[in-house]
């Protein structure tokens, strides 16, 4: 019988690997991560370490698997028909494409109730912005000082040692112990905490650490006030408590989370080698940028001596230039004052005529002058019937101001003199000849 089957109009039609990828990812994004609480049933470990085994209840049944770094972390031995709470993430085994629960932590029931405040707590410290993301500071490249929060005696501490000294053994750890673990631990780690920020700015970077255990174990770090002094922090924190499978609220508010104590060590800080290494490429590149503008100046320097010359060849060029500008200078004297004896030569031959014309047009102005002195004599005006009017102290008399009546004057005419009395005076007005006027 011929299968007449068509897919809808637009539908999409899938491969079965890629259905099976795609209900993964929504199931990660949808429920993930998830905690389960039911009976254990067919648990097996496998020789590779994985346990797989399944979860029921009156009304299901989950296929789970438990890979070795996890089932390393369990502290009892599970068997089946025992009651367990779970956390992980539903998955799909692609190959068979079943529904699976990849476990991350496996716990006796009764620890249910602890994860219910540990997820209330963190949804209501979300909800203010404690773990944004946007507040979250990037790591110093070269912290200055690295301070470390753990306890004393805690395993955490050695690893954390040990990596920075292996890593950077030239940057400063500071130690801020407290208890890790108990009802006390909260409040050592705040203090611990305060006391680090109390140095600033020494200390650049904390790390706070712990290594894994049960949730009981890593409680004292879901503390609230932890939370917010961590968040009110200076510098960044990173968070290395637990495993990788382990998360806490100082998690999620710290800056950086690392999954173990040695993990955040290696973040806090890149190799010496590193930059011992990137300091030896830099000074390998500032030799060849040295070696390079050396050759350049040194090339400029030979072309300029190209163009400028040894000195003795300078020294040549500037007395053969001396030599034909002295030669040029005799030879310009010589010739000024060739021209300067034409000249005076020239001057002497003809220096009698110039006297004789200069001494004639001196005695035609000279004639000249006697000519125009001559006109201007007074004693050719008295020839014209005119008189020359004296006081008797020889001053001349020009207006009738100067006389008086009874005045004694002297009058010189043009061949000799007259002693006069003034009988009257009167000024002649403007317009008249002075005829009839006394």
């Amino acid at each position: 019988m011929a299968n007449n089957f068509h897919a809808p109009a637009g539908a999409r039609v899938w491969d079965v690997g890629a259905l099976c990828h795609a209900v993964a990812d929504v199931l990660d994004a949808r429920f993930n991560p998830v905690a389960v609480r039911g009976e254990i049933s067919g648990f097996s470990r496998a020789a590779s370490g994985h346990c797989y085994f399944s979860l029921k209840d009156d009304s299901g049944q989950l296929r789970c698997a438990m890979f070795r770094r996890a089932a390393g972390l369990l502290d009892f031995q599970p068997r089946d028909g025992d009651q367990v709470e779970v956390r992980g993430r539903l998955a799909v085994y692609e190959p068979r494409g079943d529904l699976q629960l990849v476990v991350e932590s496996l716990q006796r029931a009764g620890q249910g109730a602890l994860f219910e405040q540990f997820m209330q707590r963190k949804a209501r410290l979300e909800a203010q912005g404690l773990f944004d993301a946007a507040r979250k500071r990037a790591l110093p490249t070269m912290p200055r000082s690295i301070g470390v929060v753990t306890s004393l005696g805690a395993a955490a501490l050695h690893d954390v040692v040990t990596a920075l000294r292996r890593r950077v053994p030239h940057i400063p750890v500071v130690l801020a112990p407290a208890a890790v673990q108990g009802a006390a631990a909260p409040g050592e780690l705040v203090r611990a905490l305060r006391s680090l920020y109390a140095l600033q700015p020494a200390v650049d970077l904390i790390l706070l650490v712990r290594g894994g255990g049960s949730m009981e174990d890593l409680w004292a770090f879901n503390d609230e006030l932890l939370a917010r002094v961590i968040v009110e922090s200076p510098v960044p924190v990173v968070s290395g408590v637990g495993h990788e499978t382990d998360f806490t609220i100082a998690d999620f508010c710290a800056d950086l989370r690392a999954p173990t104590p040695t993990a955040a060590a290696e973040m806090a800080c890149a190799p010496r080698d590193t930059w011992l290494g990137a300091l030896a490429l830099m000074q390998e590149r500032l030799d060849e940028a040295l070696d390079s503008r050396v050759d350049a100046l040194g090339q400029r320097l030979d072309q300029a001596a190209a163009r400028l010359g040894r000195p003795s060849g300078l020294i040549a060029r500037a007395q053969l230039q001396c030599s034909h500008l002295a030669q040029r200078m005799h030879f310009g004297a010589l010739s000024k004052l060739e021209r300067l004896a034409q000249r005076q030569h020239r001057l002497q031959e003809h220096l009698p005529q110039v006297l004789g014309r200069a001494v004639d047009d001196q005695h035609r102005r000279l004639a000249h002058a006697d000519t125009r002195l001559q006109l201007l004599d007074p004693a050719l005006v008295l020839q014209r019937g005119y008189a020359w009017l004296s006081d008797s102290e020889g001053h001349a008399l020009t207006s009738v101001d100067q006389l008086v009546p009874g005045a004694s004057v002297s009058a010189r005419l043009a061949d000799g003199h007259a002693a006069m009395s003034v009988l009257g005076v009167e000024r002649t007005r403007p317009g008249t000849t002075g005829k009839g006027d006394q």
